[in-house]
């Protein structure tokens, strides 16, 4: 599996009951605080092993990092948040590599493992479907917010960053214990942009119910106070070129949020309607606490409804 449907990571099968993960990621800090940066750019990068349906074995630290700038007691927390992180995914972290760079960046070089047979895929949505998201959304407005003055980061870190930087081994246990047809996780492009991914790679329509996507504390507010982030306008152009129907009256601040870019987001699964309850009920169980049905597949040309 490589890049034909913007999949999450690569896909190599080495024996008939073994295939390896591949995956890389690395961001900018969405945070001043060096150890929350830490685990949320690897619990970012490690996302993608888990959104194939498998589970992350080693990982390579990606580090760049102005040293002659910035106390190297920053890039130890840094790295350290990223160690937790990754100890706390079940892996061992195996090594790296650094460069100086003008601005801190990092992230993981994740290899993971997975049973050929059980490979999941952005593709694999079929019509009469269920879609449910595990995170709520709002994270980019939150932390250009907090860069602008506009929210504390205390209220940050009680409300957001837990959720951010959790990682989603314990929604993928759950799932995995039902038919899932597809599986992606929420980054950059948004929950459209996203969902566009998944509609288009499955060749149908998705209908999403804006009444039940899950928000962070905050995000609305952020929106309403002129609060955006550099993304927004980009991934609304993005999803416009596709099929998109907005047949609900949705304002400017209501609209930021479903193009507002996540860093470590969820995970979406595609499964049949009648085990969608049953799925969201187990993830509350398991403390997924803002799990919902957000949506559903038809056998409609490619696109999406947001009603």
């Amino acid at each position: 599996m490589g890049y034909d449907t913007s999949d999450d990571a690569a896909v190599y099968k080495m024996a008939p009951d073994l295939a390896m993960i591949n995956t890389i990621d690395f961001i900018t800090p969405p945070v001043d605080d060096p150890y929350w940066f830490g685990q949320v750019a690897a619990a970012n990068s490690i996302s993608d092993i888990y959104s194939m349906g498998g589970r992350p074995l080693t990982a390579l630290n990606v580090v760049m990092f102005p040293s002659k700038i910035l106390d190297t007691g920053i890039l130890r927390e840094m790295l350290k948040g990223g160690h937790d992180k990754v100890t706390e995914a079940g892996a061992v972290l195996a090594g790296g590599h650094s460069v100086d760079d003008e601005e801190p960046k990092y992230g993981l070089c994740v290899n993971g493992v997975v049973h050929p047979d059980k490979i999941l895929s952005n593709a694999g949505a079929r019509p009469g479907d269920s879609l449910i998201l595990t995170k709520p959304l709002g994270s980019g407005v939150l932390f250009n917010a907090v860069r602008s003055g506009k929210l504390s980061f205390k209220d940050l870190e009680a409300d957001v960053l837990p959720l951010v930087a959790a990682l989603n081994n314990i929604a993928l246990d759950a799932a995995l214990e039902f038919e899932i047809h597809a599986c992606t996780d929420v980054t950059g492009f948004g929950i459209l942009g996203h969902l566009m991914e998944m509609a288009n790679a499955a060749d149908s329509e998705f209908i999403v119910d804006f009444s039940q996507l899950p928000f962070y504390p905050h995000a609305r507010d952020m929106y309403a106070k002129g609060e955006t982030t550099g993304s927004n306008k980009a991934n609304q152009t993005m999803v416009n070129t596709y099929a998109l129907d907005i047949q609900r009256t949705l304002t400017q601040v209501d609209q930021g949020l479903l193009y507002d870019p996540q860093t470590s987001g969820g995970l979406i699964f595609s499964l049949p309607a009648n085990d969608a309850l049953a799925l969201v009920s187990q993830l509350k169980n398991q403390g997924v606490a803002h799990a919902a049905v957000i949506g559903e597949v038809t056998a409609n040309p490619p696109g999406i409804i947001v009603k």
